[in-house]
């Protein structure tokens, strides 16, 4: 069994990171003379991802979790909270000092298309970041080296983003990405829009750049199949919070946080023994809105087991060594996967 002192340090850690936007609406509200209200999309998060390791970070659509990805790139404001990469705090980094650290910290962009420039040929494309940076040409890759390594044909570099596929834009998307040398990567849904097949070849593309690179990921995912097959570990976020985070394997076997529950639930699971004996929970409602959450345990007027402790905050607690939940009842949650 690794313990702490075996494993590697972080390469970046988030302590109370908190991303909170005023209202669009704001000044209708203030013609009706109400205050503005903010959009906590982030509330709060403390997150540490050691290097070469892979967190998967999952939960319905406004939980929070690609803005936090947003954040942790200064892609997105923290307006609370400190950021941590490579040990040093880079909240507050202006100017040219940032600059010199952007290279080591990309994202993969959801959409592959609205992030590649139209008017540029794929060579044009991936020779850009280089221009930027005022990078070295004996630091740079050739075009043909960053298509190789995302496993495509050179004769691609004269292609426009429209002539690509799908699958293609997205390995342009990490080419550029992996052309400044990063230690770290957002990957955001990355396998969205893809068919199955398109998805896997991208899913293990990430994966041996993974081990030959020695990369760090972050990847944003809804869907729960991604985890099986890249995450170290696995964080769930549910309205700007953190809910559960541990080892993959150990958070899908033994969930201690009902909307993890649900969200494992809302899938089938092809493996027999995790499905053995499981009942199946169900998610009721819509995720409440980061103008105004529940007060309390924010998801306890979705869930079956509240009680009336659940008016109160919930600390992010360890249930096992290194799993950690954000509930009161989490053995009652861990009772509930197993039969009568």
């Amino acid at each position: 069994m690794t313990n702490d002192h075996d494993r590697p340090d972080p390469i970046v850690s988030v302590r109370g990171l908190r991303t909170h936007y005023v209202d669009r609406q704001w000044w209708f509200q203030r013609l009706r003379g109400r205050q503005p209200g903010a959009v906590r999309a982030v509330d709060g998060v403390d997150l540490d991802i050691r290097r070469g390791e892979v967190v998967c970070l999952v939960g319905e659509s406004g939980s929070g979790k690609t803005t936090l990805g947003r954040a942790i790139l200064r892609l997105a404001p923290a307006t609370h909270g400190q950021i941590f990469f490579q040990g040093r705090d880079i909240t507050g980094l202006r100017g040219a000092e940032f600059r010199r650290l952007r290279p080591k910290m990309q994202m993969i962009f959801q959409d592959p298309h609205g992030s590649l420039s139209p008017r540029l040929r794929v060579s044009e494309l991936l020779s850009e970041p280089y221009r930027i940076h005022d990078v070295p040409a004996e630091q740079r890759y050739s075009v043909a080296e960053l298509l190789e390594m995302v496993e495509l044909s050179a004769a691609l570099a004269q292609k426009y983003p429209h002539e690509l596929s799908g699958g293609q834009a997205r390995r342009i998307g990490i080419a550029r990405a992996l052309s400044l040398h990063p230690d770290f990567l957002v990957a955001d849904e990355p396998t969205a829009g893809l068919d199955v097949s398109a998805a896997a070849k991208i899913l293990s593309l990430l994966r041996s750049l993974r081990a030959s690179h020695g990369l760090t990921y972050l990847v944003i995912t809804h869907n729960l199949r991604i985890v099986d097959y890249l995450a170290d570990r696995l964080a769930v976020m549910y309205l700007g919070r953190v809910a559960e985070i541990g080892p993959a394997e150990q958070v899908l076997d033994a969930p201690a946080h009902p909307y993890t529950r649900a969200l494992l639930d809302s899938v089938s699971e092809p493996d027999p023994h995790r499905r053995q004996g499981r009942r199946r929970l169900l998610l009721p409602g819509e995720i409440p809105s980061p103008k105004n959450p529940p007060s309390g345990c924010s998801f306890h007027p979705r869930c079956r087991f509240a009680e009336a402790v659940c008016r109160e905050v919930p600390p992010l607690a360890e249930v096992d060594a290194g799993h950690l939940a954000s509930c009161h009842l989490s053995p009652k949650i861990r009772a509930a996967g197993t039969p009568v």
